[in-house]
């Protein structure tokens, strides 16, 4: 995966947090995220805050083990005009648990692959501020701009959650559908120069795998970093080339069955 500086990290995160508080005042509570199935701007911005507060409960008291994980969450000011001051104090509280000096501490790594739990939780905690900011976005009609390098980084912690055994375990039906027999899906980021844009995915019998680089594939989708991100996390439709800014060469029908197949539950 590939790994961003820390501290880019973290303000990456209050960056992105500011906004998606920023698109919530210009959208208005109620109003429906088109990107999120079911979800309203007050929903989305419950979602993002009791989340950045749970996962600094975690870090911060060290919690290794998942039956002692909290139990309550934050709770959302009622008055919209204090959202946008809740939502920063969530960033920022769990920016500061995520200090470098916390970054290897022992923390619950739901995954369960070779990262502390507290690196596992920071690139959680950026896929949360940046996908969801671009919901808030859409939803009030703002333009947004993910740094390629932060996007890169996102894709390849994506595909690791896609792989590890916590997905397997909660999300079975998933895991089983994105088994193969060896067909290829290649991912290229345009604006990234090196193999960290680069990833081939190959769908084997007991799962599948993916690593850095570029060879032959099945199907090959390309384009900016920013629009992987969001293709792969089904907030651009890959028949909406035009919008995405993307190309497909080779089998679309294997790059849509995998995008079918790999969706978040938190919409």
């Amino acid at each position: 995966m590939t790994e961003l500086n820390t501290e880019s990290v973290r303000r990456a995160i209050v960056e992105h947090t500011r906004g998606l508080a920023e698109s919530a005042a210009a959208a208005g509570p109620d109003a429906a995220v088109p990107t999120a199935s079911k979800w309203t701007i007050r929903d989305l911005v419950e979602h993002v805050g009791q989340t950045q507060n749970w996962v600094a409960s975690i870090i911060e008291q060290r919690i290794t083990d998942p039956m002692q994980l909290p139990m309550e969450m934050a709770v959302l000011p009622a008055d919209p005009e204090q959202w946008s001051a809740w939502l920063s104090e969530s960033a920022q509280r769990v920016v500061s648990a995520c200090s470098d000096e916390a970054l290897d501490a022992p923390v619950f790594n739901p995954a369960g692959d070779e990262r502390s739990g507290v690196r596992f939780w920071i690139s959680s905690l950026l896929n949360e501020a940046v996908v969801h900011g671009f919901d808030a976005a859409v939803t009030a009609n703002r333009p947004v701009d993910i740094d390629a390098d932060i996007a890169a980084a996102l894709i390849g912690n994506h595909f690791a959650m896609l792989i590890s055994p916590t997905w397997k375990m909660q999300r079975a039906e998933s895991a089983d559908a994105i088994r193969g027999t060896g067909q290829t899906l290649q991912w290229l980021a345009t604006d990234i120069a090196d193999d960290k844009g680069a990833w081939i995915i190959e769908r084997q019998p007991d799962g599948p795998t993916w690593q850095h680089g570029t060879q032959p594939a099945d199907v090959t989708v390309s384009g900016p970093a920013q629009s992987l991100l969001l293709t792969l996390t089904r907030r651009l439709p890959l028949t909406d080339r035009e919008a995405a800014d993307i190309s497909v060469d080779g089998d679309i029908d294997l790059a849509q069955h995998w995008l079918d197949n790999t969706a978040h539950v938190s919409g």
